[in-house]
């Protein structure tokens, strides 16, 4: 069995790409306002919207609070945002874990492409469907959040 492995999801939203991708590239210290699943984003290095800054979320995953430490790479042209997961829970059970997100232009919205890429410790560890599940929540809370702003 295999411990490599990667998970896709795609969600329509409202928002352009421009806006999508400026909120959750360049100014992820405004998500939690959007959602109650992030608590706090907190910049650890370098500075906010910017390649190669590290960002320390508080965010709560299946009822559970939980911490991530995140190497954010930003890709503006594409309206790209990795986030490498460097310290927190998920590590705990993965020896790697990356978050991308891409905002695709469609009709007046955009499709938000996630993919999650991983390397898990063992055989043992599931499938990180809920977490993927977690990223495409979010999403939704974000438009509805852009939507009213």
């Amino acid at each position: 069995m295999t411990l490599f492995g990667k998970m896709e999801a795609d969600v329509e939203i409202k928002a352009s790409p421009e806006i999508f991708h400026d909120l959750i590239g360049g100014r992820p210290h405004h998500m939690p306002n959007a959602s109650h699943k992030l608590q706090s984003c907190d910049l650890h290095e370098g500075e906010f919207g910017k390649h190669g800054s590290v960002v320390y979320w508080n965010y709560v995953h299946d009822g559970v609070p939980k911490v991530a430490k995140e190497l954010v790479e930003k890709d503006d042209e594409n309206f790209s945002t990795t986030y490498k997961v460097i310290e927190g829970d998920i590590m705990k059970e993965y020896k790697s874990f990356n978050l991308i997100v891409k905002a695709i232009p469609k009709g007046e919205g955009s499709n938000v492409h996630w993919t999650i890429e991983y390397e898990k410790l063992n055989a043992d560890i599931p499938e990180p469907h809920s977490i993927l599940e977690f990223v495409v929540g979010l999403t939704k809370d974000l438009d509805d959040h852009l939507a009213k702003a």
